[in-house]
């Protein structure tokens, strides 16, 4: 069988028509932690109010950074060093004028979970789980903003593969297809991420960004973050969120040429070149000085993209890559950089957080005449 090789869109289309991809780059929904009990600071085992064990850790994105642990570790301790793209891992970053005590403890990302308990009313993603994010702002005077990031720059070239219940990942093997049957879960290169979870490959001129959100009348800005191939990263600013109820906000790129005549043709060698991409880096919440400070709540479903497909695949009479291995070599060197950065971020939080008080409370006491304590 004829290995896939790429050609450009621009050798191949040129006097056609180019017909924009759209697909979802994430998918909070997708996202739900269903592997591995979460633990409180002292170890024990977590659960909610019905008895029911709490998970921690998003089967299919679950990776393990005690590859990057030393040696001082035990085995136990490593087993412990997992983490994942559930919603709970996300992280709030504020800018430093908002940074206190107090924002900085009660910002947070959690897995909100869309219910529909009304007789008569249709509720969009009923039964699902959306990103749920409460942010404190300043109430002074002063603008703001913060910016939602996942626990770890998403990997862009790992390879699929199967995690068990204890998030240990098996050998690299064929990505499931789109089950939704809308196409727009794509993993044409095989990778972890793809398929709605932070990766899409292929990717050349953007046309349109969409998020879907939850409005709650805030009057704050929402731009997304996106990275490229070349590891730059830009901001998109999808709108306001003053409004009521779930709404799609959309980026239409001001400079996207329609007419393929007037755009310019580049001739770019077809091999080698790996598939560029774009990843999720982030979602950015800006609040203007003007504007009320204090708590902000906000919640978002999935971000999707209208683009050009960047290159075209064609079969070809030489299988290029099984004679060079250009590509596989530039990729391996990749994710084993992304894979070291990951996890050297990673151990460290896992320092903090062992080395954190576990403790209760000093309880207050009275005391006796004969000097004994009383609680």
């Amino acid at each position: 069988m004829k290995r896939k090789s790429y050609l450009t869109v621009a050798l191949l289309l040129a006097g056609a028509f180019v017909f924009a991809e759209k697909a979802t780059l994430i998918d909070f929904s997708l996202l739900n932690a269903d592997i591995v009990q979460k633990t409180d600071l002292s170890g024990e085992a977590v659960t909610d109010k019905e008895g029911n064990p709490v998970y921690a850790q998003n089967r299919r994105t679950c990776m393990d950074y005690s590859v990057s642990a030393g040696a001082s570790f035990t085995e136990e301790q490593k087993k412990l060093m997992l983490t994942s793209l559930a919603m709970p891992e996300w992280e709030v970053k504020l800018n430093s004028s908002a940074q206190n005590v107090q924002s900085l403890n009660l910002s947070q990302v959690i897995a909100a979970p869309v219910k529909n308990d009304k007789k008569d009313i249709t509720v969009p993603f009923k039964d699902k789980v959306v990103m749920g994010v409460r942010i404190v702002f300043p109430v002074t005077a002063n603008n703001a903003n913060a910016k939602i990031v996942p626990p770890f720059e998403i990997p862009a070239y790992e390879p699929y593969s199967e995690a068990d219940d204890n998030g240990a990942r098996g050998e690299p093997q064929a990505a499931p297809e789109d089950e939704s049957g809308t196409g727009e879960y794509r993993n044409i290169d095989n990778t972890l991420f793809e398929g709605g979870y932070g990766v899409l490959k292929n990717v050349g001129t953007i046309k349109s960004i969409a998020v879907t959100t939850q409005g709650m009348n805030y009057p704050h800005g929402l731009y997304v973050w996106l990275k490229d191939t070349d590891g730059i990263e830009r901001r998109y600013f999808m709108g306001y969120l003053g409004f009521d109820g779930w709404r799609t906000l959309q980026w239409n790129n001001p400079n996207y040429i329609t007419e393929f005549r007037n755009r310019e043709v580049r001739l770019v060698p077809i091999y080698p070149r790996g598939l560029p991409f774009v990843k999720f880096a982030g979602f950015q919440i800006t609040r203007d000085g003007a504007h009320v400070g204090g708590d902000f709540v906000g919640y978002f479903k999935d971000v999707k993209i209208i683009y050009d497909k960047a290159l075209l695949s064609a079969e070809r009479d030489i299988r290029d890559e099984d004679l060079w291995g250009i590509i596989g070599k530039k990729e391996a060197l990749k994710q084993a950089q992304e894979m070291q950065n990951f996890g050297t971020r990673q151990v460290d939080r896992y320092i903090e957080k062992v080395n954190m008080a576990a403790e209760s409370p000093f309880q207050k006491e009275s005391f006796m005449e004969d000097g004994s304590s009383q609680q």
